[in-house]
């Protein structure tokens, strides 16, 4: 199973152009649907872990996954296996660099791969809402925290603070008026 999981994680690093974000529609279709390893309400909560934890997102969300599913070296292989294609990369890139930086087809192939990338990182986003349970009324949550750090350059830490925060909150004044009903 641990060299399954590698060999997952591996082929996610090696064919995500794009970075972490632009990984997650990949890895859930691998983790969720296709190995069923995860579901997807398991997925997004150890997105949301990944992300509020320190270093690479992509290497957190390996790391995460692979710690539910095997512990310890579960975590290792995950983040070993998402990582080595871009080690590899990274390398070949250091070695061989100075040969293409001004090759016209290698600037063109970057110029025609960055939209796909944005379409890559805001595919996940609707995917997300959906498993968030984000409904009509409560869309304007992320729309005011992506306002807030975008045209204001308000801390992310805050907005997720501050969003943690009236959850609790919310679900305290929900729990109450159940209670009430309830009596």
């Amino acid at each position: 199973m641990l060299l399954k999981f590698f060999l997952t994680c591996n082929k996610i690093g090696a064919f995500t152009l794009g970075g972490g974000y632009a990984m997650i529609p990949i890895m859930e279709r691998e983790y969720v649907d296709k190995n069923h390893w995860l579901d997807r309400e398991e997925f997004m909560d150890i997105m949301v872990v990944a992300q509020t934890t320190p270093g690479i997102f992509s290497i957190d969300m390996a790391s995460h996954i692979g710690y539910k599913l095997r512990g310890v070296w579960g975590g290792i292989v995950g983040a070993l296996g998402i990582a080595l294609p871009s080690i590899v990369a990274i390398l070949l890139i250091a070695i061989f660099f100075h040969n293409f930086k001004d090759n016209v087809l290698v600037e063109k192939f970057f110029r025609g791969v960055r939209p796909a990338v944005v379409a890559l990182i805001a595919a996940p986003c609707f995917k997300m809402a959906r498993t968030a349970h984000i409904t009509w009324s409560t869309c304007w949550i992320p729309l005011v925290s992506c306002l807030l750090i975008a045209a204001f350059s308000v801390s992310p830490i805050w907005i997720i603070i501050v969003a943690g925060l009236g959850g609790y909150l919310y679900g305290r004044v929900r729990d109450r008026k159940q209670q009430q009903q309830n009596k």
